[in-house]
This record gives C-alpha cells, structure tokens and sequence, in this order.
C-alpha cells in the first residue's frame, strides 16, 4: 500500500507501516483554467508513474485503471 499526501504536512492521518509519498503540488483553489489544467495533468503523470512502479509488468495507459474489477465473459456467464 502506498499513502500519497498533497501538502497536508502534520495534520495526514498517519497508517504505520505503509509507504508514504508527498507531492508537492501547487494549490488549484482559486487558480485559472490553464493552471488547474497543469497540476491535473502533472497529478496524472505521477499516478501512471506510480503504477509503473507498483506493478512494473504494467504499463499504464492514460483512461485505463489496473484496479478495476475484470468483468465476466458471457461464455462464462453461462457456465
């Protein structure tokens, strides 16, 4: 399991034994369209890079999740 913090410092709630990250990101409150657009894409680019990094088999595509539940296939619906 991975903690990841966005600048929340002492006041992140704290789960012994689990890896923590802190991204130091800019606030988007109050930002313009161009800015909010910057850090979700930079938040994106660290998601992919930590799920390469997690499950390193897996090369993160942007729109997929590899936590998704798998749904089953109508032949094994059937069976």
């Amino acid at each position: 399991d991975v903690v990841i913090t966005m600048g929340c410092g002492d006041t992140c709630p704290i789960f012994p034994g689990k890896r923590y990250e802190d991204w130091d990101l800019d606030d988007p409150a109050g930002q313009n369209l161009e800015s909010v657009r910057r850090i979700r894409d930079d938040i994106r680019g660290r998601v992919e890079a930590l799920i390469s990094d997690l499950v390193p088999d897996t090369e993160a595509q942007p729109g997929t999740s590899t936590t998704e539940t798998p749904q089953p296939t109508e032949e094994a619906l059937h069976e």
